[in-house]
Protein backbone atom coordinates (compact mmCIF):
# COMPACT_ATOMS: atom_id res chain seq x y z
CA UNK A 1 0.00 0.00 0.00
CA UNK A 2 1.50 3.08 -0.88
CA UNK A 3 1.26 5.85 1.48
CA UNK A 4 1.12 9.39 0.48
CA UNK A 5 3.40 12.14 1.46
CA UNK A 6 2.56 14.60 4.16
CA UNK A 7 2.92 18.63 2.97
CA UNK A 8 4.05 19.23 6.58
CA UNK A 9 5.75 16.57 8.97
CA UNK A 10 8.31 16.10 11.39
CA UNK A 11 10.55 13.06 10.33
CA UNK A 12 11.43 11.66 14.36
CA UNK A 13 14.51 10.08 13.22
CA UNK A 14 16.47 13.41 13.01
CA UNK A 15 15.40 15.06 16.29
CA UNK A 16 17.70 15.85 18.92
CA UNK A 17 17.46 15.44 22.48
CA UNK A 18 16.28 19.54 22.98
CA UNK A 19 15.23 22.36 20.78
CA UNK A 20 15.00 21.48 16.82
CA UNK A 21 13.75 24.26 14.26
CA UNK A 22 12.29 23.65 11.42
CA UNK A 23 11.15 26.08 8.29
CA UNK A 24 8.26 25.51 6.03
CA UNK A 25 7.12 27.66 2.92
CA UNK A 26 3.98 26.75 1.14
CA UNK A 27 0.95 27.26 -0.62
CA UNK A 28 -2.74 27.93 0.29
CA UNK A 29 -2.84 25.44 -2.82
CA UNK A 30 -0.85 23.09 -1.28
CA UNK A 31 -3.39 22.19 1.32
CA UNK A 32 -5.98 20.01 -1.15
CA UNK A 33 -9.51 19.81 0.14
CA UNK A 34 -9.16 22.65 2.49
CA UNK A 35 -10.26 25.48 0.45
CA UNK A 36 -7.94 28.17 2.42
CA UNK A 37 -7.70 29.75 -1.35
CA UNK A 38 -11.28 30.88 -0.56
CA UNK A 39 -10.32 31.90 2.77
CA UNK A 40 -8.09 34.69 1.56
CA UNK A 41 -4.78 32.73 1.74
CA UNK A 42 -3.10 33.32 -1.76
CA UNK A 43 -0.03 34.09 -0.90
CA UNK A 44 2.93 32.55 0.18
CA UNK A 45 2.62 31.28 3.94
CA UNK A 46 5.77 31.21 6.07
CA UNK A 47 5.66 28.19 8.78
CA UNK A 48 8.28 27.85 11.90
CA UNK A 49 8.44 24.92 14.14
CA UNK A 50 10.00 24.16 16.77
CA UNK A 51 10.44 20.69 18.29
CA UNK A 52 11.73 20.53 21.74
CA UNK A 53 12.15 16.27 22.67
CA UNK A 54 12.38 15.05 25.89
CA UNK A 55 13.27 11.08 26.69
CA UNK A 56 9.21 10.64 26.88
CA UNK A 57 7.79 13.76 25.31
CA UNK A 58 7.63 16.34 22.28
CA UNK A 59 6.20 19.36 22.74
CA UNK A 60 5.65 21.27 19.28
CA UNK A 61 5.08 24.73 18.72
CA UNK A 62 3.84 26.02 15.52
CA UNK A 63 3.82 29.90 14.24
CA UNK A 64 2.48 30.80 10.91
CA UNK A 65 2.66 34.24 8.95
CA UNK A 66 1.59 35.10 5.79
CA UNK A 67 -0.72 38.12 4.14
CA UNK A 68 -4.07 37.38 3.47
CA UNK A 69 -5.82 39.50 0.76
CA UNK A 70 -10.07 40.31 1.86
CA UNK A 71 -12.15 42.67 1.17
CA UNK A 72 -13.28 45.52 3.25
CA UNK A 73 -16.80 44.05 5.06
CA UNK A 74 -18.09 47.70 4.50
CA UNK A 75 -16.63 49.45 1.38
CA UNK A 76 -15.45 46.06 -0.01
CA UNK A 77 -12.45 47.74 -0.90
CA UNK A 78 -9.03 44.88 -1.22
CA UNK A 79 -7.18 44.65 2.29
CA UNK A 80 -3.82 42.69 2.23
CA UNK A 81 -3.36 42.04 5.89
CA UNK A 82 -0.94 40.01 8.00
CA UNK A 83 -2.05 37.55 9.50
CA UNK A 84 0.33 35.45 12.37
CA UNK A 85 -1.03 31.81 14.66
CA UNK A 86 0.69 29.66 17.04
CA UNK A 87 -0.53 26.38 18.27
CA UNK A 88 1.57 24.32 20.61
CA UNK A 89 0.83 20.42 20.56
CA UNK A 90 2.06 18.04 23.23
CA UNK A 91 2.95 14.27 22.04
CA UNK A 92 3.93 11.41 24.44
CA UNK A 93 5.64 8.23 23.85
CA UNK A 94 3.61 5.16 24.46
CA UNK A 95 0.58 3.27 24.06
CA UNK A 96 -2.69 5.27 24.46
CA UNK A 97 -4.62 3.36 27.28
CA UNK A 98 -8.37 4.09 27.67
CA UNK A 99 -8.01 5.98 31.31
CA UNK A 100 -5.37 7.63 29.99
CA UNK A 101 -6.95 9.18 27.22
CA UNK A 102 -9.22 10.57 29.63
CA UNK A 103 -7.77 12.18 32.44
CA UNK A 104 -4.30 13.62 29.31
CA UNK A 105 -6.69 15.03 26.66
CA UNK A 106 -4.31 18.14 26.08
CA UNK A 107 -1.43 15.11 24.98
CA UNK A 108 -1.35 12.53 21.93
CA UNK A 109 0.73 9.17 21.87
CA UNK A 110 2.87 8.36 19.24
CA UNK A 111 4.12 4.95 19.01
CA UNK A 112 8.27 5.14 19.62
CA UNK A 113 8.70 3.09 16.13
CA UNK A 114 6.78 6.07 13.92
CA UNK A 115 9.08 7.23 11.78
CA UNK A 116 7.29 10.79 11.96
CA UNK A 117 4.81 13.07 13.11
CA UNK A 118 2.45 14.97 10.43
CA UNK A 119 1.52 18.24 10.95
CA UNK A 120 -0.19 19.74 8.20
CA UNK A 121 -4.03 19.49 9.90
CA UNK A 122 -3.00 21.30 12.13
CA UNK A 123 -0.96 24.12 10.47
CA UNK A 124 -4.42 24.97 8.12
CA UNK A 125 -6.24 24.83 11.39
CA UNK A 126 -3.58 27.67 13.36
CA UNK A 127 -4.40 29.83 9.41
CA UNK A 128 -7.88 29.16 9.76
CA UNK A 129 -7.91 30.31 13.04
CA UNK A 130 -5.25 33.17 12.74
CA UNK A 131 -8.94 35.07 10.39
CA UNK A 132 -10.29 38.01 11.38
CA UNK A 133 -14.09 37.85 12.43
CA UNK A 134 -14.30 41.64 10.62
CA UNK A 135 -12.24 43.19 7.79
CA UNK A 136 -12.43 47.12 7.53
CA UNK A 137 -9.90 49.68 5.48
CA UNK A 138 -7.85 52.22 6.66
CA UNK A 139 -8.33 54.43 3.25
CA UNK A 140 -12.18 55.06 3.70
CA UNK A 141 -13.05 57.41 6.88
CA UNK A 142 -16.38 55.75 7.88
CA UNK A 143 -14.65 52.40 7.97
CA UNK A 144 -11.71 53.96 9.73
CA UNK A 145 -14.32 54.26 12.67
CA UNK A 146 -14.80 51.08 13.47
CA UNK A 147 -10.34 50.29 13.36
CA UNK A 148 -9.69 51.60 15.90
CA UNK A 149 -11.06 53.69 19.43
CA UNK A 150 -8.27 56.24 19.16
CA UNK A 151 -9.26 57.19 15.47
CA UNK A 152 -13.44 57.32 17.27
CA UNK A 153 -12.64 58.67 19.80
CA UNK A 154 -10.64 61.85 17.22
CA UNK A 155 -14.10 61.63 15.02
CA UNK A 156 -16.46 62.12 17.85
CA UNK A 157 -14.31 65.29 18.82
CA UNK A 158 -14.50 66.63 15.70
CA UNK A 159 -18.08 66.37 14.48
CA UNK A 160 -19.86 65.70 17.60
CA UNK A 161 -23.49 66.58 15.52
CA UNK A 162 -23.17 65.79 12.32
CA UNK A 163 -24.45 62.27 10.61
CA UNK A 164 -22.64 61.00 7.54
CA UNK A 165 -25.03 59.03 4.97
CA UNK A 166 -23.98 55.41 6.13
CA UNK A 167 -25.27 56.72 10.07
CA UNK A 168 -27.99 58.02 8.70
CA UNK A 169 -29.13 54.82 6.81
CA UNK A 170 -27.98 52.85 9.75
CA UNK A 171 -30.59 54.95 11.64
CA UNK A 172 -33.33 54.47 8.72
CA UNK A 173 -33.13 50.55 9.28
CA UNK A 174 -33.22 50.77 12.67
CA UNK A 175 -36.50 52.33 12.76
CA UNK A 176 -37.91 49.90 10.14
CA UNK A 177 -36.87 46.86 11.84
CA UNK A 178 -38.48 48.29 15.92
Amino acid sequence: MHKEKSLIEIALGALVEGTNQFNFTCKASDFEGRHLAEAGFTREIEVNVTAEKSEDEITVTINTSTLADFACDICLAPIAKKLAGSLVLSYLFGTALATDDEENEEYSRIDRGAESIDITGDVCDTLLLSLPMKVTCTDNPDCRIYGSTESMENNEESQPDSNTSWQESLDKLKNKYR
